[in-house]
């Protein structure tokens, strides 16, 4: 079985409270790719940053103090073409209260994955605690993550990450640097 993560492509991290230039542009990408995958008989997986008003007296709150992805804020919600279509097909969606996913939410995908895709924001946070989170509940399965699908306000930071990626046998696909 084949994985398609979106990970946390939602509107604080493009245009709101932590968006930043350019990550609106991966809106179509991240869309066409999530339809071919789909197509394929992918399962479509979300990942959603998810905090709620004590978000400030978390940890992470203590660190980042800038309040993102409440749930039920218009922040929270998946961002445009891609936000749209997701709602149309069967899905699974992961809350994370953190970075990476939890291992209990990890256990409500099944055994069998051999392959998984991945994109999304931001590539030095969410993008590589997630990468880590799968490859450890699926140790055989193939990871890719699309360089050009996913984003960070800082351009260098993506690239050490994908850089570090590569180094624990993350595949990286549409690299410019590679180019």
């Amino acid at each position: 079985m084949k994985l398609f993560i979106i990970v946390d492509f939602q509107n604080d991290f493009v245009n709101g409270s932590l968006g930043f230039p350019g990550a609106e542009l991966l809106d179509e990408g991240i869309l066409q790719a999530a339809q071919k995958a789909y197509a394929e008989g992918a399962l479509i997986v979300v990942t959603y940053d998810s905090h709620d008003e004590n978000y400030l007296n978390t940890r992470e709150g203590k660190a980042l103090p800038l309040p993102h992805t409440i749930v039920g804020t218009s922040g929270w919600v998946l961002y445009g073409k891609t936000g749209e279509w997701v709602k149309t097909v069967p899905h699974i969606v992961l809350k994370k209260k953190t970075f990476g996913c939890a291992p209990e939410d990890l256990l409500k995908i099944s055994d069998g994955v051999t392959e998984i895709e991945m994109c999304g924001l931001v590539t030095n946070m969410c993008v590589l605690s997630n990468a880590c989170c799968f490859q450890a509940r699926y140790p055989e399965a193939q990871i890719s993550v699309h360089a050009n699908l996913c984003a960070s306000f800082d351009s260098d930071l993506h690239q050490k990450t994908l850089d570090v990626l590569k180094g624990i046998q993350v595949n990286i696909i549409n690299n410019s640097e590679d180019c």
